[in-house]
């Protein structure tokens, strides 16, 4: 069912969300410094809607500045200048962080072997490297982000989910996060659990150290912080869609968007 989301749910939600952003696709362990005015923010704003117009170099500049001033915007202002780049989202007071040497994703539930590993651990994997758009359904889009990690189908087989199963559960160690998908879903060849993208380690405000990629669906399903995936029997609603947002959430076939296919 596709369906708009309530817009007075969705704002009380994101009056409880950090953005923030960065100056790259990688590196992203940023001091937030000094708040900009919003008055500065409503110049650049007005400075993107000429961008647009400009062509994609003008475009990417002014989504690396988004993304440089949204760590610094009080206002939310900054999410609205448009360009190609990332702007990043938190549902609690700030960016969790886990140490690659510490972190461990445990794969639970109705499984015949429940398995911790480590990152190294799933950089031993077979990898899988995908280049495609990344879509929020808030409208921003950043192309062509090349993604690798390890096929969550894979991660299922080494579990021995069971076969009698029909959905996946995913928790953030944010503590308050979770995602769901159909089994379907979740074994299909696009959907990865990443710790790289565009070549670097992914970093503590993409979700790292690994994260999932939904590729085909709006970037609220590539669940951040990834500290759990749990097999069981139904789909569970995830964090966003208890507040509104389709559980099945297809780029231009969900949310009352439609926007082009990013797989």
């Amino acid at each position: 069912m596709n369906r708009q989301p309530s817009r007075a749910r969705i704002l009380d939600a994101e009056t409880r969300s950090e953005r923030t952003g960065l100056t790259s696709r990688g590196t992203d362990d940023i001091d937030p410094g000094t708040p900009v005015g919003r008055r500065l923010v409503l110049g650049i704003l007005a400075l993107g809607a000429a961008g647009v117009a400009a062509g994609p170099q003008v475009s990417r500049a002014l989504g690396r500045i988004s993304g440089d001033l949204s760590a610094h915007d009080p206002t939310g202002l900054s999410s609205l200048i448009p360009g190609n780049g990332f702007r990043y989202y938190s549902v609690t007071d700030g960016f969790p962080y886990r140490p690659p040497s510490t972190y461990r994703l445990r794969v639970t539930g109705n499984v015949s072997t429940e398995l911790t590993l480590t990152l190294d651990d799933l950089r031993a994997m077979p990898r899988t490297r995908l280049t495609r758009d990344f879509q929020c359904v808030t409208g921003w889009r950043v192309t062509n982000v090349h993604w690798e990690g390890v096929l969550l189908s894979a991660l299922l087989d080494k579990a021995g989910a069971d076969s009698d199963q029909h959905a996946l559960r995913f928790f953030s160690y944010d503590g308050a996060y979770t995602e769901s998908l159909t089994m379907q879903q979740g074994r299909r060849p696009d959907v990865l659990v990443a710790d790289t993208i565009d070549g670097q380690p992914v970093g503590r405000r993409h979700g790292g150290p690994a994260r999932l990629l939904v590729a085909p669906m709006y970037g609220y399903k590539s669940c951040k912080w990834l500290s759990e995936i749990r097999v069981v029997d139904s789909v569970v609603p995830g964090y966003w869609e208890n507040l509104g947002y389709d559980v099945d959430a297809w780029v231009g076939r969900s949310n009352g968007r439609s926007d082009a296919p990013t797989s």
